[in-house]
């Protein structure tokens, strides 16, 4: 890039970092967070769980493939902020629409470059998750600390509504055989996409629809998306899908529905040190045996502790790394929900598996 203009990273604690500013001038806050996803960087940027959040993708190099239109989970890009080591302004590839920088300019997203993101990603490992304010067009690092101190904890902090669909819409494929009521906490394209091609005839609903608005459409199932933000800040949610429960059909919840359905049940939310973030986390499924290799973006997860004091759930994923609840059941109801990403974009499908459980268990339930 020509002419670069320098920019300031400064984090809650008072450590700063310069760079060299990328996508649009302008400044920005939000949480911390770290990816260590290799590819699929544009299917992280437009997931709306990143929504509230300045993300700094640990791979060196960023932008090189530019972006391309079949590649986006949600109408634009969700990140709050990205910081990078090497940021690309130009690319190689032939069916690329246009570059990362253009994309961020577009979309008038803030980020910075050329830090050492490895410095910084140990130095959030040890700290744990804060805030953060990014500025290309501000210097004075004591008016950025003003702006910073007046940025909201995500601990306790409300994120689906600014990301979920404002107005119910539906998917069709051609011969579809199953309905499934899906409620949007902030839901990725690919979930939805994943019931299609699995003749499931889906309905997207608003977070704040009725248990009434979503039985209207007589669904075979039931899909809890994922979405951002802290699940406990949620309670008209949490008692939705506790109707939802009780309608005794299959549900499926993923990431912040996997969370919401434990509130449901009566298990507890925690927000995590460090968040779980990338397409490369070993996760064993407790009732087969088999390892799996995952995408995953949260920041909050079940507590181990109320599972083990609950006898309506069983506990049936676990996360390798560190022992974190990675997925649950209901006992004796077609009801699961998982801590990771199955639909997978960016990322392995070793755990697309999933979906078809979810199939099965409406096929039965007919």
């Amino acid at each position: 890039m020509e002419d670069k203009k320098s920019a300031i990273l400064l984090l809650e604690d008072g450590t700063t970092f310069h760079g060299v500013a990328i996508g649009k001038i302008g400044t920005t806050t939000g949480e911390i967070a770290f990816n260590t996803g290799m590819t699929g960087y544009q299917e992280v940027f437009t997931d709306p769980s990143y929504y509230g959040q300045v993300l700094i993708m640990t791979t060196a190099h960023i932008g090189n493939y530019g972006v391309h239109a079949d590649e986006v989970e949600s109408e634009g890009m969700k990140v709050a902020g990205m910081i990078i080591k090497k940021f690309s302004d130009g690319y190689s590839r032939p069916s690329g629409m246009k570059s990362l920088n253009e994309y961020m300019i577009d979309d008038n997203k803030v980020g910075i470059s050329d830090i050492d993101t490895r410095a910084l990603v140990r130095h959030i490992r040890s700290k744990g998750a804060m805030n953060c304010i990014i500025s290309s067009d501000v210097t004075d690092l004591d008016e950025l600390k003003k702006k910073l101190a007046e940025v909201p904890s995500m601990d306790g902090l409300e994120l689906s509504s600014k990301v979920a669909t404002a107005e119910a819409y539906e998917v069709k494929p051609e011969g579809a055989e199953y309905k499934v009521s899906l409620i949007d906490f902030g839901v990725k394209r690919s979930i939805v996409s994943c019931l299609a091609d699995r003749g499931c005839h889906v309905k997207v609903f608003p977070l704040n629809s009725s248990i009434e608005d979503m039985k209207a459409f007589n669904p075979d199932g039931y899909m809890l998306s994922n979405g951002p933000g802290d699940p406990s800040a949620m309670p008209k949610s949490v008692d939705l899908v506790n109707e939802i429960v009780e309608q005794g059909k299959p549900v499926f919840g993923i990431c912040l529905g996997h969370q919401i359905l434990g509130l449901s049940q009566g298990l507890k939310t925690e927000k995590m040190f460090n968040g779980h973030r990338g397409i490369n986390h070993p996760i064993k499924n407790l009732k087969t045996g088999k390892g799996e290799i995952t995408s995953q973006n949260h920041g909050f997860v079940i507590s181990k502790e109320s599972t083990e004091a609950n006898d309506k759930v069983n506990v049936t994923h676990i996360h390798l790394n560190d022992d974190t609840v990675a997925g649950i059941e209901l006992v004796n109801k077609p009801v699961f929900s998982v801590q990771y990403h199955p639909e997978a974009s960016a990322g392995p499908h070793d755990s697309r598996y999933l979906f078809d459980q979810f199939v099965t268990n409406m096929k039965q339930a007919r």
